[in-house]
């Protein structure tokens, strides 16, 4: 059976939200965040870099939240419910930009701003980075949802797993009031039953 390493309080749980919408069967081991807020050394006997999530199927080892979203789509949706459309190559490629776009675009500035929130004073040219980016991001998430039920249109697909990673950050934060289709967007999306049944299962 498939198995996820899911480290508390991390995007792994995004993983886990993705399992439950596929309906896969799998199986978790658990680990807690040391004092620093690192992953354990334990984590490591899975993969070299001590990251969440990482999966194992049938001795099979991948890492990186967008290869294992790409992986579980082949491996459980032989429908095509939730992936990238099939007969249109911009359309295809608009889809994996989104999909990506969590990780990398908008990640980082969040990141910054979440690391500066444990820092005071705040180093200026960091704390000015990060409110730029964060709202030139908040922005663009907010302008791509306008007229929309969902990243790609009215269909939920993985893309919208990634985005409501960046806007559960951003509520975190306190960065999300200016934006009402991103403060809907994220209540809708936390409303679907597979997204409670991964809060059930992680302790939420």
């Amino acid at each position: 059976m498939l198995k996820l390493h899911h480290l508390r309080v991390g995007r792994s749980v995004f993983t886990i939200w993705l399992l439950e919408e596929l309906g896969a069967a799998y199986e978790m081991d658990f680990y807690d965040r040391n004092e620093a807020g690192r992953a354990p050394p334990e984590l490591k006997k899975a993969h070299p870099l001590g990251k969440s999530p990482v999966i194992e199927d049938d001795g099979f080892v991948l890492a990186e939240s967008g290869a294992i979203a790409l992986y579980l789509l082949d491996k459980f949706d032989s429908e095509n419910k939730l992936g990238p459309p099939t007969d249109d190559i911009k359309a295809k490629a608009e889809w994996m930009q989104w999909l990506m776009y969590s990780e990398a675009s908008a990640f980082a500035p969040m990141l910054i701003k979440l690391l500066l929130s444990r820092t005071d004073p705040k180093p200026p040219v960091f704390d000015g980075f990060a409110a730029g980016e964060v709202a030139l991001q908040l922005g663009y998430l907010e302008d791509r949802l306008e007229g929309r039920e969902f990243v790609m249109g009215d269909r939920f697909s993985v893309p919208d797993i990634g985005a409501t990673y960046i806007a559960q950050m951003a509520q975190r934060l306190g960065e999300i009031e200016p934006y009402p289709n991103l403060q809907a967007y994220l209540a809708r999306n936390m409303a679907r039953p597979a997204w409670q049944r991964a809060m059930e299962k992680t302790g939420g």
